[in-house]
């Protein structure tokens, strides 16, 4: 089959990176992405391209960030291999000495991994490949999670509350506002052979819950977080856990300071290029 390459570039990069894969990718007929240091790179069947349809997504989001693009036609060739041949795994090994092997299907076992997660890459957010949910990982694996009750609020791939049941959670939940990525993590759980509750919806799904949890992992962004923080605080027990990421080591101030006013200590920070995660603790 052959594709259209669109090189995207972004004056704000996020959220709207997100956004805008989010958009194309379930308004259009984008089937994969690349994310650039500029913005992003999207694919698209060439015979489904459409320059106008692109134009009107792209303006929506003009106010906001400056957008600008270019396209450009590629060679038929098998697209699916060659995005498997460049699709490398992540080992990630956290400051106890844990690792943590996220991989696809089409990738080798690793001896050396003390759990692997196993998780088909589409367009959900969460194949270990950003600092973000690396550092999440890195949490989860630091933390004794026996008998723990579980929330991954905007779990896109599922891969943290995946996580959680390998390493012994008593039970695990996945909430996400998006269609794709709800049956992506519902195929992720069984891969996994992970016994992982979906849920599509936001925080609002949180207000009927029978009991609480014992630790929430939100990895989304600063705005969403800012937004639904008291959310996550009220369905946190006592001496619970909240894990943050998905911001940059300048938003920590803020995300701090709505933290501390609802009840939670700050325990832990992280960083990796540039961005951030927090361990805030329920008082």
């Amino acid at each position: 089959m052959q594709y259209t390459e669109v090189t995207i570039t972004l004056s704000v990069l996020e959220p709207f990176r997100d956004l805008l894969i989010d958009s194309l990718g379930n308004e259009g007929p984008y089937d994969s992405f690349v994310e650039t240091a500029e913005g992003l790179k999207a694919y698209v069947p060439t015979e489904q391209y459409s320059p106008d349809w692109l134009e009107e997504r792209l303006a929506e989001w003009q106010p906001m960030t400056e957008v600008t693009y270019s396209v450009q036609p590629l060679p038929d060739k098998n697209w699916n291999e060659e995005w498997e041949r460049q699709h490398q795994p992540v080992l990630v090994e956290a400051d106890n000495g844990c690792r943590i092997l996220v991989r696809a299907p089409f990738h080798p076992h690793c001896p050396e991994a003390d759990y692997e997660v196993e998780i088909e890459p589409k367009m959900s957010f969460g194949t270990a490949h950003h600092p973000t949910t690396c550092m999440m990982l890195s949490y989860l694996a630091e933390l004794s999670l026996a008998g723990q009750r579980v929330l991954d609020m905007g779990c896109g791939t599922a891969v943290l509350a995946i996580l959680a049941k390998l390493r012994g959670a008593a039970s695990a939940e996945g909430i996400d506002i998006d269609d794709w990525a709800y049956r992506n993590a519902m195929e992720n759980a069984a891969r996994n052979s992970a016994e992982v509750t979906v849920r599509i919806g936001g925080a609002d799904l949180l207000a009927d819950r029978p009991e609480a949890f014992d630790l929430v992992a939100a990895n989304i962004n600063r705005n969403i977080l800012l937004a639904d923080m008291s959310a996550y605080a009220t369905a946190l027990a006592p001496g619970g856990t909240l894990l943050l990421s998905g911001f940059y080591e300048s938003d920590i101030p803020a995300l701090a300071a709505c933290a501390a006013g609802l009840g939670l200590r700050l325990a832990d920070q992280k960083y990796r290029q540039g961005w951030a995660a927090l361990r805030l603790v329920k008082e």
